[in-house]
């Protein structure tokens, strides 16, 4: 069964900055690809990063420039650099993994970014 297991999360100021991280574990063969989502309290999940099997990233236009994907494919895990954290990016952050056709998502860590 596949689980995953997102850390990181927590207050910060704005301009400040914060890294998550997010554990892939269970029957998992090859490199997936694996992205980190977000909700905002009243809103829909949207997307704030992807990392493809090939290596390739992806950013939703409202974080470039200000956050980072990076993954560990021995560990399976994926990260999510946030530097210059603004009111805005408040949400619960999610992990996802696409893998055998389907996708598989964290639980869920809350960042807050309030002075």
């Amino acid at each position: 069964q596949v689980q995953l297991v997102e850390s990181g999360g927590g207050l910060v100021q704005p301009g400040g900055s914060l890294r998550l991280s997010c554990a892939a574990s269970g029957s998992i063969f090859g490199v997936n690809p694996m992205g980190w989502f977000r909700q905002a309290p009243g809103g829909q999940r949207e997307l704030v990063a992807t990392f493809s099997s090939g290596g390739s990233t992806n950013y939703a236009d409202s974080v470039k420039g200000r956050f980072a994907i990076s993954r560990d494919n021995a560990k399976n895990t994926v990260y999510l650099q946030m530097n210059s954290l603004k009111p805005e990016d408040t949400a619960v952050y999610y992990c996802k993994l696409w893998y055998n056709s389907r996708d598989y998502w964290g639980q869920g860590t809350q960042v807050t970014v309030s002075s």
